[in-house]
């Protein structure tokens, strides 16, 4: 069984940066394509960010584009995004996921996911 967990969230102004971490244990890390989604638990999580397992693709949402950085460290089965330019409208409970499947946009693609990590940013 995989454990998806993520780190790093926080209280940050506006135009700030924070770096979230996310690791998956007990299973092929390796393997899988590695995406973040945001949201709040009783809504519809919305696409952020995702990474192929190889970490040779990346895909972004619009709204983060240029911002975010997705990107993988496959030797230490760790998966990151680099927030920048932080805006009020980037609040949210931010989730880690792990799958295999396809539309790699789609929350449906992943079989595993964290928690959550609350992501806060203030005017």
């Amino acid at each position: 069984q995989v454990q998806v967990t993520e780190s790093g969230g926080g209280l940050v102004q506006a135009g700030g940066s924070l770096r979230l971490s996310c690791t998956a244990s007990g299973g092929s890390f390796n393997g899988r394509n590695m995406a973040w989604f945001r949201g709040y638990p009783e809504n519809e999580r919305e696409f952020v960010a995702a990474v192929t397992w190889s970490g040779g693709s990346t895909y972004y949402a619009d709204s983060v584009k240029g911002r975010f950085n997705i990107f993988r460290d496959n030797a230490r089965k760790m998966m990151y995004l680099q927030m920048n330019s932080l805006k009020p409208e980037d609040t949210a409970v931010y989730y880690c996921a792990a799958g295999g499947g396809v539309p790699i946009r789609d929350s449906r693609a992943y079989d595993y996911w964290g928690q959550g990590t609350q992501v806060t940013v203030s005017s």
